[in-house]
């Protein structure tokens, strides 16, 4: 019969001796998202029953997260922000929470998610495939399908994909008045996805898209060449305080961009194409 061998250290607060086990890391990511909330609560001197208090919850359930037992929520995840200073920092508690909820995604878009569903403006720039905001369930379901086929998720991973397609498209869409100025490159609509029936469905949505009173679509020609104003998808999010952020992804992440520097640039560049 095998056992397993649980791995103790050894504490002393107050002159009483506390017994806790030695967390691994880089077991799971919902581990290292344990091992860092112990490391900032030990690095302040509070115990789990006092990081319990700040964050409206038990000792045992701070205790219960640090060691993996349970799995951090949401809530919780900006309540720990707040309370450890680190809300709109890209290490926050809230981004890896996102991370670890959408294993499938790329790295760094599921913080962009959290911060699409709350801009009051959205500006996209696509290049290849129609974005995920503007698809289809059945042209979603055709990518993700592909990506099954190259090995790179698995069936059940691509199922994630298109179910967060229609998350994000409902909370931008359902009962919002969002604006969204979307430009697509002509390649998004020449290339092929899916078929005739699939594409149909595809064109006839976007032109339901044009029609809404918050949105503008247009479609950046090929005969702008060089002068297209991007090589890459880029978008421009614009928050309720007036804050403006980008985010671009290469190959294997997605960036959140949030200094003015480098986003003022991308903006005055849509601005431009749009006129």
């Amino acid at each position: 019969m095998a056992y397993r061998r649980m791995v103790f250290n050894m504490a002393v607060r107050e002159g009483t001796f506390v017994y806790r086990k030695e967390l691994n890391s880089e077991a799971s990511p919902q581990a290292a998202y344990g091992a860092r909330l112990r490391k900032l609560r030990d690095a302040r001197g509070w115990t789990q029953d006092e990081l319990g208090d700040k964050a409206g919850c038990s000792g045992r359930h701070i205790s219960a997260m640090e060691t993996g037992r349970k799995s951090a929520t949401l809530p919780f995840s900006r309540r720990a922000d707040q309370i450890f200073g680190l809300v709109g920092n890209p290490e926050s508690f809230e981004r890896e929470w996102r991370e670890i909820k959408h294993g499938s995604l790329l790295a760094g878009f599921p913080e962009f998610l959290g911060l699409e569903r709350r801009a009051a403006e959205i500006r996209l720039y696509e290049v290849g495939v129609v974005p995920g905001l503007l698809q289809t369930p059945e042209y979603a379901t055709v990518l993700a399908e592909s990506v099954v086929r190259r090995g790179s998720i698995t069936p059940e991973q691509a199922q994630e994909r298109v179910a967060v397609t229609a998350q994000r498209q409902e909370a931008v869409f359902a009962g919002r008045e969002t604006m969204v100025f979307a430009m697509l490159d002509e390649s998004c609509l020449l290339r092929p996805v899916g078929g005739p029936e699939v594409m149909k469905a595809q064109f006839d949505h976007l032109i339901d898209f044009a029609d809404l009173p918050n949105t503008i679509l247009q479609v950046v020609p090929f005969s702008l060449g060089e002068r297209r104003p991007f090589s890459l998808p880029v978008y421009i999010l614009t928050m309720v305080d007036r804050s403006i952020v980008s985010y671009a992804e290469s190959a294997q992440q997605g960036y959140v961009e949030r200094e003015m520097t480098a986003v003022l640039p991308c903006t005055r560049t849509t601005i431009g194409c749009r006129r």
